[in-house]
């Protein structure tokens, strides 16, 4: 496969739009800010591919407020879905290959063991019900596409949506001696935008057919024990109290099981390292890019 020289990602600013502005270097990367081309405006993103001549264009925006969209369907379903659609057509009509990222929030959680491809979605809330909107417009068209789920997304810096990651406020919260208490019965795979970036890359330029693909940090772990482990490899010990989902779930039903299986990266000799390599290859890219 050709070598993609030429990257439009929108969403550059977020967790992961951010390391794939740093980790493909090799790339001639444009990524626009919000203000400078919204995918809900159908006339700015245009402009932006139309200006960029990109090979590849990766959507990283995304609706991710999980109890907002439960009080705002329509907002999530026109991020979610239906923008993510009109950049599946701008592409189609180039042409040129289109990336977007889907959820693990699209499965019930039901299943007992991590979910692969093949595995039936059934989403719980509205946020899961736009993502998986969004994919099936996405994988409707015959144009060049991969669609790909991933779970538990975090980086080195905050997050512009929430203004915070969840390994970053553990971590503060233990050294401000803040008392930690943390949901023990949800079971996820944590993945670092790092990695994620940098698997994504690996998918696009290898033989892998178009479609959707799981990409995951590998493993499976509560966000209990996950917390766990990011204070251990902070130095830092602390005492952590676990909870359950129903003492934080704020009135959204959210998946018990979503860790994700990643069978079809396998499948052409791909993978991810382990969500515990994720903590420490974050801890380590965090403490070289701080000032």
């Amino acid at each position: 496969m050709v070598t993609r020289r030429r990257a439009l990602v929108f969403g550059g600013t977020g967790q992961l739009g951010s390391q794939i502005v740093r980790l493909w270097s090799d790339i001639d990367v444009y990524a626009p800010t919000r203000a400078q081309a919204d995918i809900e405006d159908p006339v700015a993103a245009q402009r932006a591919v139309n200006e960029a001549a990109p090979q590849v264009v990766v959507n990283c925006t995304a609706f991710n407020d999980v109890p907002l969209a439960e009080k705002e369907p329509g907002r999530a379903f026109a991020v979610n879905a239906y923008a993510v659609e009109r950049l599946a057509d701008i592409c189609a009509a180039r042409p040129c290959l289109f990336i977007t990222f889907s959820t693990d929030y699209v499965f019930d959680g039901m299943l007992g063991k991590p979910y692969t491809e093949t595995d039936d979605p059934h989403p719980l809330n509205k946020y899961g019900e736009s993502k998986l909107a969004g994919e099936r417009l996405v994988l409707a068209r015959s144009s060049p596409a991969y669609v790909v789920r991933t779970c538990g997304v975090y980086g080195t810096g905050i997050s512009t949506s929430k203004g915070y990651t969840f390994i970053h406020r553990i971590i503060d919260l233990a050294r401000a001696g803040q008392p930690l208490r943390i949901i023990n019965d949800q079971t996820i795979s944590p993945t670092y935008a790092g990695h994620l970036a940098v698997a994504v890359r690996a998918l696009m330029e290898s033989s892998a057919p178009y479609g959707l693909y799981h990409a995951a940090n590998e493993g499976a772990i509560t966000w209990f024990d996950f917390a766990q482990e990011g204070l251990r490899q902070a130095g830092l010990s602390r005492t952590i109290e676990g909870i359950s989902s129903d003492q934080f779930s704020a009135g959204v039903m959210r998946p018990k099981f979503s860790a994700l299986e990643n069978a079809r990266l396998h499948e052409f000799g791909l993978g991810m390292p382990t969500w515990r390599e994720g903590l420490t290859t974050m801890l380590r890219d965090k403490a070289a890019l701080s000032p």
